[in-house]
């Protein structure tokens, strides 16, 4: 359990099991939990973790950082690398993730 006090963002949950996302494209200047190399990449919801705090919002020092649904998604590894037929499975955080 965290240490630290959290918000809740309003409205999460928004994906489900079986979802198609889109990773955000995205290059903070800062901290991200984000892998490069599913950055605008699509994939599948197959499961989820819960609601977590935002680790960017963490290593930034935000606090109370924002507390959002952690998705597993599933990506082909053709997809991501252009070679492979198994796949890969990476948590992302809700706000790293849109519709596709």
């Amino acid at each position: 359990m965290s240490e630290h006090p959290a918000v809740t963002i309003p409205g999460g949950g928004a994906y489900a099991v079986g979802d198609r996302v889109r990773v955000r494209t995205v290059d903070p200047g800062h901290h991200t939990r984000v892998p490069r190399y599913v950055r605008g990449q699509s994939g599948v919801i197959v499961g989820e973790h819960g609601r977590w705090p935002l680790p960017d919002d963490r290593a930034r020092g935000i606090e109370p950082p924002r507390v959002e649904t952690v998705y597993i998604v599933r990506f082909g590894a053709a997809d991501l690398w252009g070679e492979g037929d198994h796949t890969v499975a990476v948590d992302l955080w809700e706000s790293y993730l849109e519709p596709t």
